[in-house]
Order: structure tokens, then C-alpha cells, then sequence
């Protein structure tokens, strides 16, 4: 039994050392690269200016994943996950051919 409150102790103060730092153990999700299998099928563009508006008709420049109902970020958040691309962010200045506009 004192095994337990010891290791229950330790990690309460690790844990509270934690929340007083404010500082995260977890890493940021990482970044979509445009050579992933999953963004090359939805031709995904870090930056929605080099889309290719020949392969991609139905772009429109007013079209950015930071307006996208698929962005879980805020339209202001220069990167934020994409509910597409699971556990990877996106640039919010990018675009994808999946792209919806915000209700």
C-alpha cells in the first residue's frame, strides 16, 4: 500500500509542476505535406495560389481551407487540423478539391 502513495505522490506533483508551467507534453499535431499519398489524391496546396486552376475547375480564389467547413481551426489560425487528414494540421492559406464553404 505505500508503494501506491508514493507513485500516486509523485506523479501528483509531477502533474501539478505541469499545470503551473503551463507547458504541454504532448507535441503539436505535424503539418500536411503535399507529397502524402492522401493530399495527392485530393489535391491538396499548402498555399491555394498555386493551385492549377486547368486540373482544378472548380477552384475559386476566394476558396481557402481557413473558410473550408472541414477546417477545425479558427478562420484566423494559420494551421489547424482537417477532419479529411486526421491527426495532421493544414495551412489555413490552403486548398484542397474536397473543399466546402462554412455554413
Amino acid at each position: 500500500m505505500r508503494s501506491f502513495r508514493r507513485t500516486f505522490m509523485i506523479q501528483s506533483i509531477g502533474a501539478a509542476a505541469l499545470a503551473i508551467t503551463g507547458r504541454s507534453v504532448w507535441a503539436a499535431p505535424p503539418q500536411l505535406q503535399e507529397s502524402d499519398p492522401a493530399a495527392q489524391a485530393l489535391g491538396y496546396k499548402a498555399n491555394a495560389t498555386q493551385v492549377d486552376h486547368a486540373k482544378y475547375p472548380r477552384y475559386s480564389s476566394n476558396q481557402r481551407c481557413a473558410n473550408c467547413q472541414f477546417y477545425q481551426g479558427k478562420p484566423a489560425d494559420a494551421n489547424a487540423l482537417c477532419a479529411l487528414f486526421g491527426a495532421r494540421q493544414v495551412s489555413g492559406a490552403g486548398w484542397c478539391n474536397a473543399y466546402q464553404a462554412r455554413a
